[in-house]
């Protein structure tokens, strides 16, 4: 007898459409399964005989045929367990229901248990946009379904459980649609806790109103570190459909939990300066997502940015620009989202004391050369705001003036985003860093006064045409803060500020 059951595959990020076809007719025992699978499902083998017999049922004497359809696109993963058991049992007459309107994913285990599977998530959206009313997947993965809207989803636990539901025993219960809890307790360090560095804040928050990347140099002990860490608690909220971008990538790469499967908080993500360029930007024979990708929609934190390996660094030019990785492999090319807000932190020099007012710096001219170097000028040109933190004074570490809460700096880069939100509606760009060049001009109308002014500036500092469109950027973000739709003089000084420190240190002109 022949079956057709409907499953997913999953490459990268991308979900595709897999018919599990089943023949099974008489002739010498065997059981055998083509379509380009991968060693872990032709093991399912093993696991499908093991769990029919489990389930109380006989493996069919005969010639078992299994094709996994289309024929030419690799099938990786256990996802396809349930499928094929489905598939043995449709055609041995044991189910006799339609099931053309049904998915099964998930891998099953010798003793007819389903286990859980990743990228449930991108899969599912998949199933529904193809056509898929009915989805059949791990219990530990059905509230990751249930974020869809638009189709059932079925938490299965056991093989004993689907049979039942299909033959006339009990039936499954259709999973409730999960819906996102109010933002939870992120048990982030508040900017309460810093004493000063009021310029090196105001940056922060500049940053995490518009997106824009941002560099802090400033000597050991001065709070980078400090201020970095606290940046999830003032980013703005995210929109649903950030969430599921997020929480794709988070699903493919088995992050999700089980009782949370929505990534409603903006990722922060922090790798150690000893990560790999394939841990940055992803990799391995089936591609990955790396940290760049990993922090979509958040923040990558690079700390010690002069102790990561140079090539790693390098990997990020393109990625910053185009806010996506593309990783190349002999299986595929796949491209992963990596819209990210870049915060990187670093001492001037080796010792961590060049330009600090009052420690002498042991460092050669050629040292600090050396380790500035390590951090490329087109990199360096993708940094919108380059902030100098200074040490920090006693008066300040002593004073007994309680600072602004993170909740309270949190409320007007709310607001600024939202302004944002309502200026690049249809458009889809999500924030002033992520504006295109040639919508510049029009989100970024200039005053004269300071259209002059930045004319002026751009001779004398000699800017690039990415420093010129990053400075503009970081502007609009200021107005946005200042309450102003078009951008004035005061608006562009202050951007400006932050594009001189490239001067001082790697040019050692202070």
């Amino acid at each position: 007898m022949f079956s057709k059951i409907n499953s997913m595959g999953l490459f990268g990020l991308n979900a595709f459409s897999v018919d599990v076809e089943t023949d099974i007719r008489m002739g010498q025992p065997a059981f055998e399964i083509v379509g380009l699978p991968d060693t872990v499902v032709k093991e399912s083998r093993e696991r499908i005989k093991s769990a029919i017999l489990a389930g109380g049922l006989k493996f069919p004497n005969a010639r078992v045929m299994m094709n996994l359809a289309p024929a030419d696109t690799k099938k990786s993963g256990s996802v396809h367990d349930l499928a094929i058991f489905m598939g043995i049992l449709t055609a041995m007459g044991v189910i006799g229901v339609d099931t053309d309107d049904c998915c099964f994913i998930g891998e099953v285990s010798l003793n007819g248990n389903v286990r859980h599977v990743n990228g449930v998530l991108p899969m599912t959206l998949t199933a529904m946009k193809s056509g898929i009313r009915k989805i059949f997947v791990p219990a530990d993965n059905a509230f990751e379904a249930s974020v869809v809207d638009g189709i059932e989803v079925y938490g299965v636990k056991s093989i004993i459980e689907i049979i039942a539901h299909f033959t006339g025993g009990k039936k499954l219960s259709v999973c409730d649609r999960y819906s996102p809890a109010p933002l939870p307790d992120m048990n982030i360090p508040d900017f309460s806790d810093i004493k000063g560095q009021h310029s090196a804040k105001l940056a922060l928050e500049i940053a995490a109103s518009g997106g824009h990347n941002v560099l802090l140099i400033g000597s050991p002990g001065s709070g980078k570190s400090m201020l970095a860490k606290r940046l999830p608690g003032i980013l703005p909220l995210m929109t649903f459909e950030e969430s599921i971008e997020t929480t794709n990538i988070h699903s493919i790469s088995g992050l999700i939990e089980k009782d949370t499967p929505l990534v409603t908080v903006r990722p922060f993500r922090a790798p150690h300066h000893t990560i790999s360029a394939a841990g940055l930007a992803g990799g391995g024979t089936i591609p990955h997502p790396g940290e760049i990708s990993l922090a979509h929609n958040g923040t990558l934190f690079l700390d010690e940015l002069a102790e990561f390996d140079r090539k790693t660094l390098e990997i990020l030019r393109q990625p910053l620009e185009e806010q996506k990785v593309t990783i190349s492999r002999a299986s595929g090319t796949i491209t992963y989202p990596s819209s990210i807000m870049l915060v990187a932190a670093m001492n001037p020099c080796p010792c961590g004391f060049f330009g600090h007012p009052k420690k002498r710096c042991i460092c050669s001219h050629k040292q600090v050369a050396n380790y500035l170097s390590k951090i490329s000028g087109p990199l360096l040109d993708r940094l919108d705001l380059h902030v100098e933190v200074a040490p920090v004074e006693f008066s300040h570490l002593s004073s007994t003036k309680k600072e602004e809460s993170s909740a309270s700096i949190r409320k007007r880069i709310q607001a600024a985003r939202e302004i944002q939100n309502e200026r690049f509606r249809g458009t889809g760009i999500s924030c002033n860093a992520r504006i295109t060049s040639s919508k510049l001009h029009e989100f970024c109308p200039l005053d004269n006064e300071a259209n002059s002014f930045l004319c002026g500036v751009f001779d004398v500092m000699g800017l690039s045409a990415r420093a010129y469109d990053r400075i503009l950027k970081v502007s609009r973000t200021i107005a946005d803060l200042d309450g102003s739709e078009v951008i004035k003089k005061r608006h562009i000084s202050q951007a400006v500020q932050y594009r001189s420190l490239d001067r001082k240190y790697w040019n050692q002109e202070g």
